[in-house]
């Protein structure tokens, strides 16, 4: 009997997980408590850029570079764009703005700025495991 009940909770638990998991995916919240819609998601390894390496401060936007300002750049995703970058390695996430193109190097999918990432937790390895989540706003 003991055995049954167990499983039962078992299940229960892991229907509960799956419904909050299935929740959390469908609607998250942006830095200023917008609600967002994930649209896509992209893994792969990102990097970070500054002023310095970045040899200036203009962007593909034409926006100023700024080491601290929650931008990035990114290859093919309008400028623009919101997404959320989530660093696999220790789950820390920010949402950035599209403003420049790069990455430039093979199995990168994006650059943030120096800023972000410290706030990711990777400046000094310079490089990080990330999951790269494309957001509209809800009712876009």
């Amino acid at each position: 009997m003991k055995l049954h009940t167990r499983k039962v909770k078992k299940s229960a638990m892991l229907a509960l997980a799956s419904l909050v998991l299935v929740t959390s995916c469908a609607s998250s919240l942006g830095p200023k408590g917008e609600r967002y819609t994930v649209k896509s998601v992209e893994e792969g390894k990102a990097s970070w850029y500054s002023i310095k390496t970045n040899s200036g401060t203009r962007t593909a936007s034409g926006q100023k570079l700024c080491n601290h300002s929650p931008t990035a750049a990114h290859k093919t995703l309008p400028m623009g764009t919101k997404v959320r970058v989530i660093n696999l390695a220790n789950n820390k996430s920010e949402v950035v703005t599209i403003n420049d193109r790069g990455p430039f190097k093979k199995g990168r999918v994006i650059d943030v700025t120096i800023g972000t990432a410290e706030k990711l937790g990777f400046v000094k390895k310079g490089i990080a495991p990330v999951r790269v989540e494309v957001l509209s706003k809800n009712g876009e």
